[in-house]
């Protein structure tokens, strides 16, 4: 069974203030999808408090996969794909190309998000949007990697 972790980055969310909308888009995907979400929380746009989570996550092996919501645009607050670029060994850059590809023919400013992704160990790491109707239109380009993804990283695929 893939083993999901969600991350929301949200100021206003840690501190109950917006609901996690974002998170709860992905937690639906990934239980319709037979996934289980062993790990979830919401965090500060702060680089070391989201740069700690991926890792401790990656780093016990009880997640296959992180989607991360939210600081991805081009505020100073955002900072999800700086502290997730610390914490990466590989980049991904086709994911993050392929989900911006995607969305932005029904919403040209997909184009200024700042998400990427890549792996720590045998973990995924993919940075998301923060609106829900971001994280639906990454999750469905997802649905057509993601078990492949898994599959090479885990070892139990290495011929294509």
């Amino acid at each position: 069974m893939t083993r999901i972790g969600i991350l929301t980055i949200s100021d206003l969310g840690v501190v109950g203030q917006r609901a996690d909308t974002s998170g709860d888009a992905i937690l639906a995907w990934a239980s319709e999808r037979g996934y289980e979400v062993v790990v979830r929380s919401v965090v500060a746009d702060e680089t070391d408090r989201i740069a700690g989570k991926l890792a401790r996550w990656a780093d016990s092996n009880e997640v296959d996969v992180v989607l991360t919501t939210g600081g991805t645009g081009l505020t100073a607050r955002d900072v999800t794909p700086e502290a997730t670029a610390a914490v990466l060994e590989r980049a991904a850059p086709g994911i993050a190309e392929a989900l911006r590809v995607s969305a932005a023919p029904r919403f040209p400013r997909a184009w200024l998000s700042r998400g990427i992704a890549g792996t720590r160990g045998k973990t995924l790491i993919v940075n998301l949007p923060g609106s829900p109707g971001g994280v639906r239109d990454g999750l469905v380009v997802l649905e057509s990697l993601l078990d492949h993804a898994i599959e090479l990283l885990s070892g139990e695929r290495v011929t294509h």
